[in-house]
Formats: C-alpha cells, structure tokens, sequence
C-alpha cells in the first residue's frame, strides 16, 4: 500500500511540475516570445529578401532593447501576485505595484509602436495599404485586438506590448 501511494504521489507531483511547460505549448522558436508566428502578418505581403531581413534586424534590436523592460514586468507581476497572496494584503502596496507595473507596460507599448512605425517605413506603399486592410496582429478570439485577454496580472495573457502589429504579442 505504501509503495502504491508512494508512486501516485510522484506521478502527481511529476504532473504538477510539467503541467505548466505543456501548458505553453511547444515553444515560440528563436527563444523570443514571440518567434514563430511574429512574421504571420508580414507573409502575405510578398516581402522580398531584402525587407525580410531589415525587418528581423528592426526586431532583433528591438528585442535586446527591451529586454530590461521586460524582465522588470515579469519581476514586478510577481511581486504583485505575491501581494495579493498575503494573508492581509495592503492596499497601498498593491495600488503603487500596479502603477509601476502600468509605467512598465506604457513603456513597451511606446517601444512597439516605434517597432511597427520602423517596419512600415520598410515597406512599399502597396505593401503598407495591404497590411492596412489586413487582419495583422488580429487572431480567433474575443477583444477589440481579436485576443482573448488573460486574467491580467493573475495569470497568462498575452503579455507587454499586446497591441495589434509586429513585436510581442501580435498573434493574440
């Protein structure tokens, strides 16, 4: 009896550890975040080599720049979530984490929005007027960006820089 409890709880706690891996799925490619769908607006505009690899030297760039902002976000989530989790949670304490955490997130919507204006100045203006009229950055969901918007600091969403468009978050 003791063996078979012994070996349910440690393929429960198996469970438990690897639940959140599977629960990302297989991976975003290129370690990015966004890797292997940041393209899927881009792709059917007929990019040629050039464009191609002046818009991955715009992301590349952008994501090394931002990668301090980054990591600030996901420190200060976890300090919010920690927050809440108290036993009493303080008030004050929890309202200045969420104003830093909006500064944060204000400060990767500017730096994405600077992506995707670098972006279209790759582009010809056929390409900009098809990007314009297509569903770029827009995927199957609910939301006025076509995502479903997760729990926020709670949990997984879409994350920094969630806007329609190129960078972080665009294939919500």
């Amino acid at each position: 009896m003791k063996k078979l409890i012994l070996a349910l709880t440690a393929v429960a706690v198996g469970l438990l550890l690897t639940s959140q891996a599977f629960a990302w799925g297989p991976g975003f490619g290129k370690g990015r975040g966004y890797g292997s769908c940041r393209d899927a607006g881009l792709e059917r505009l007929n990019l040629t080599d050039e464009q191609k690899v002046k818009i991955e030297a715009l992301q590349d760039a952008n994501f090394k720049a931002t990668k301090t902002t980054r990591e600030k976000i996901f420190d200060k989530s976890v300090e919010l979530r920690r927050l809440w989790l108290q036993a009493n949670p303080d008030k004050n304490k929890i309202s200045d984490a969420q104003k830093e955490l909006r500064t944060l997130r204000n400060e990767m919507e500017d730096k994405t929005t600077a992506l995707q204006l670098e972006v279209r100045k790759v582009l010809t203006p056929e390409q900009n007027e098809k990007l314009a009229t297509s569903r770029w950055g827009r995927g199957p969901g609910f939301g006025p960006r076509g995502g479903m918007r997760g729990p926020g600091e709670f949990g997984p969403g879409p994350g920094p820089g969630s806007g329609p468009g190129l960078g972080m978050g665009m294939c919500q």
